[in-house]
């Protein structure tokens, strides 16, 4: 549609002039705003093999690489409280987090003593929802999230996915086994894949409601442009023209109607109605929406204080260097105004469901419709807002679609900077990545 092309082409535009590294050497971020309440994010960068599709910062896993990064996690993780920080909310993402579980629980158990941490979010795999995990994870990690994409044999073996976690079946009888041991059990989707059908994708849904988790996320497929080619060349171009259809059959699916199974927590999350959690205390995989500032700890975080966001190095190399000598592993940031902070709350919190136009005065000094005339207009003008009085905005369906074309159109920008950032690599940790590096000879 035409607002989607329109929408697509203002952030692509907004992301690609903002979103630019500036090289920067940092002894510390800078410490915590008295009152301000924080969440801490921890990157994990190892995984068994390599997603063709994934753009985050990631590497083939090695014991003799991971030990010693482990250990200075938890030299970073100190540092960051000796800057007076403190945290509630601890989300460990990777990567895979759960490639060394006791190394992981080690992390886990100093981040609780030192912080006052409530509730822990994790990543993982299927291959690791087996009982010894999930007996040692149970207590320690609330919310699990597990990188399904698809329960499609077909899709998984176009993903590299079918031969290390299993066929869709598998994976399905491994998530009804997981979900008891956690508060909340998220299952991560991809839908407008190049090979997916609706029949597919409908199947996949089907699944979803099968296996009793107690939330799901269905991201668009997302890529910076690097990424998009080799996709291109392997498995299809995407075919935007489409996700409207394919976003539509999953919100009707999961929470169309009264007797729906789910309801959205986010633009393109979903909570099952009856799970013991209430919607409003459910935790999603947008940390940024309930935590609009966030330090991030390990090789590849990005951390998100005041107008400022600040990159670590995503080489392993120099992350342990910087570490090891005492400093942190900042090497590039990005400085945005006011109108660009504004963008982002924008963005956020229309994402997560509810705008709070009060705390946006509060914060700003203007309203919203003063603030991004052109956003908010262009936003009403295309059937976005439900609710739009003075305490708040409200999304109507076409409005949560346009969250997931904004949300979109974001992250392929973060995956750009991303890129930027791998772009600094040492030749041999890119050959890990992109040539015929071995996992175990670097």
């Amino acid at each position: 549609m035409l607002s989607e092309r329109l929408l697509t082409r203002a952030v692509r535009y907004c992301a690609d002039s903002f979103m630019k590294i500036e090289p920067c050497r940092v002894e510390r971020i800078p410490g915590p705003k008295p009152g301000q309440p924080y969440m801490l994010y921890a990157h994990i960068p190892f995984c068994e093999r390599l997603c063709p599709y994934c753009s985050f910062n990631r590497f083939p896993f090695s014991e003799k690489r991971a030990v010693p990064y482990f250990k200075n996690l938890r030299r970073e993780l100190m540092m960051v409280k000796e800057l007076g920080y403190d945290f509630d909310s601890l989300y460990i993402g990777g990567g895979t987090p759960t490639i060394m579980l006791d190394e992981l629980c080690d992390f886990i158990d100093l981040a609780k003593r030192e912080f006052s941490i409530k509730e822990v979010s994790c990543e993982t795999n299927p291959n690791h929802l087996t009982l010894p995990y999930l007996e040692k994870l149970q207590g320690r990690v609330d919310r699990m999230s597990v990188g399904v994409q698809s329960f499609d044999d077909d899709l998984l073996r176009q993903m590299d996915r079918y031969e290390k976690y299993g066929d869709g079946k598998t994976i399905l009888e491994s998530i009804k086994v997981a979900a008891p041991y956690f508060k909340s059990l998220n299952v991560d989707m991809i839908f407008n894949f190049p090979a997916q059908t609706e029949e597919v994708l409908r199947r996949d849904l089907e699944m979803v409601i099968e296996s009793g988790t107690s939330q799901t996320t269905f991201y668009p497929l997302m890529a910076s442009p690097s990424v998009e080619k080799s996709l291109a060349r392997t498995v299809g171009k995407v075919d935007y023209d489409r996700e409207q259809h394919f976003y539509e059959i999953i919100s009707e699916t999961l929470a169309g109607g009264a007797n729906a199974p789910f309801e959205h927590g986010s633009a393109w999350t979903f909570n099952k109605r009856e799970a013991s959690v209430a919607p409003e205390d459910a935790m999603i995989d947008e940390y940024i929406v309930d935590y609009e500032e966030y330090p991030a700890i390990g090789s590849g975080g990005m951390t998100y204080l005041g107008d400022t966001q600040y990159v670590n190095t995503f080489s392993i190399r120099d992350y342990n260097a910087a570490i090891e000598s005492g400093r942190m592993s900042v090497m590039g940031k990005a400085t945005f105004s006011k109108h660009n902070r504004m963008r982002y709350r924008f963005m956020m919190q229309l994402f997560g469901l509810r705008l709070d136009k009060k705390q946006w005065e509060r914060d700003f000094g203007c309203s919203v419709a003063g603030g991004l005339p052109v956003e908010y207009a262009f936003m009403k003008m295309s059937g976005a807002f439900d609710r739009d009085d003075d305490e708040c905005i409200t999304l109507t369906p076409k409005g949560r679609y346009l969250m997931v074309v904004m949300m979109r159109q974001f992250f392929i920008g973060v995956n750009n900077l991303r890129d930027q950032a791998r772009a600094a690599l040492p030749e041999g940790e890119r050959q890990l990545l992109f040539g015929s590096g071995c996992a175990e000879c670097k």
